[in-house]
């Protein structure tokens, strides 16, 4: 998966973001008035006419862009897995009634995707052709 990104820092603005700055400001701070400032992340694939995705994130503001970016995409990754545990490793199965027979359920499909992605990763594991 390949992209362009740009990254903007801004200082945002309105009434909740106000009051979220001074609730976080909490006992022994003393709020000064200036909002923290926030990267605003934008997705503009090299085909399209316009942006396709925009983030804002509370990372601190020295963090370098391609975390950010790591972190903004996590989310494909995450449902990537979870379509494999519900699809192909039968996650949504269960039909039991009780908490134990769920929670041996869950954790078995738990341990089967842990185990196929170790082999997934593994450089010298031998794949079928």
């Amino acid at each position: 998966m390949t992209s362009r990104f740009a990254a903007l820092w801004v200082r945002p603005a309105g009434k909740q973001a106000l009051r979220a700055a001074q609730e976080a400001g909490g006992g022994n701070y003393q709020w000064d008035g200036v909002l923290p400032v926030r990267t605003v992340l934008v997705e503009w694939p090299a085909e399209e006419t316009a942006p396709t995705g925009y983030w804002i994130s509370y990372l601190p503001p020295d963090t370098p862009v391609e975390d950010v970016v790591r972190w903004a995409k996590m989310r494909w990754r995450i449902e990537h897995d979870y379509r494999e545990l519900k699809h192909g490793l039968g996650l949504d199965h269960f039909e039991g009634r009780t908490w134990r027979g769920w929670h041996h359920h869950v954790t078995l499909v738990t341990a089967a995707q842990a185990f196929l992605t170790l082999r997934r990763l593994d450089p010298k594991a031998h794949t079928p052709a």
